[in-house]
């Protein structure tokens, strides 16, 4: 693999914002499309469980559906995908289970060799203090995961607009989420700028690095 030089990500970052005015004529090509979903796809998460869902929604109508539960922001229907990170509302044995055998089948190795991981993730996520909260805890992976999409998308050139200005219970019910074992988390319409957006050239208000990051 070869760096991007330090320069170029700091372009990316500052050039990327949260896109309030989605150019809807403009559709993400098909080859970008499919590095962003890899991107999801190869975002971490705590243990490697991936207790989520990535729902991408290209459909006029469902979208159109959508919007209203969405604060009515125009995002939703002019973006050119829109995408809901769903979250596991609880963790069961059998998804422990499909890690371990997924690990021994990648590695090449036997699931038994796993066991002393597999106790270690029931006793926690499971049976333990996270599985008792499973539904915050997966939704904090899904942060993880719009993050890693985020600067994908930036790198990419893709515009974005991080969203928790929706209703989720609204986007389960619309979704038919209802039984599936997930539930929205947050949101993030891609495509790329609409030419009269005025937040694309707003200046970032960022408190000083000095402030936010401390060394020891």
């Amino acid at each position: 693999m070869t760096p991007i030089a330090p320069q170029q990500l700091d372009e990316a970052l500052n050039w990327r914002y949260a896109t309030k005015a989605f150019d809807p004529s403009r559709t993400i090509p098909a080859d970008v499309w499919a590095a962003l979903e890899r991107s999801l796809v190869l975002t971490p998460s705590s243990f490697g469980l991936q207790p989520w869902k990535f729902l991408v929604i290209t459909d006029k109508a469902l979208r159109e559906q959508l919007r209203p539960a969405s604060w009515n922001q125009s995002q939703v229907t002019d973006c050119s995908h829109h995408v809901v990170f769903l979250g596991r509302t609880e963790m069961r044995e059998a998804d422990v289970q499909r890690l371990i055998d997924a690990s021994a089948a990648t590695r090449g190795i036997p699931a038994a060799s796993l066991d002393g991981y597999k106790n270690m993730m029931l006793k926690d996520v499971v049976h333990g203090p996270r599985g008792k909260i499973a539904a915050e805890w997966s939704a904090r992976q899904c942060y993880i995961a719009l993050g890693q999409f985020m600067l994908a998308c930036a790198q990419l050139g893709v515009d974005a607009c991080p969203m928790e200005g929706f209703e989720p219970a609204r986007y389960d019910e619309i979704l038919g989420l209802a039984g599936t074992g997930y539930r929205s988390v947050v949101a993030c319409p891609v495509g790329y700028r609409a030419a009269g957006d005025k937040y694309a050239t707003l200046k970032k208000v960022r408190f000083p690095l000095a402030e936010v990051v401390e060394r020891r």
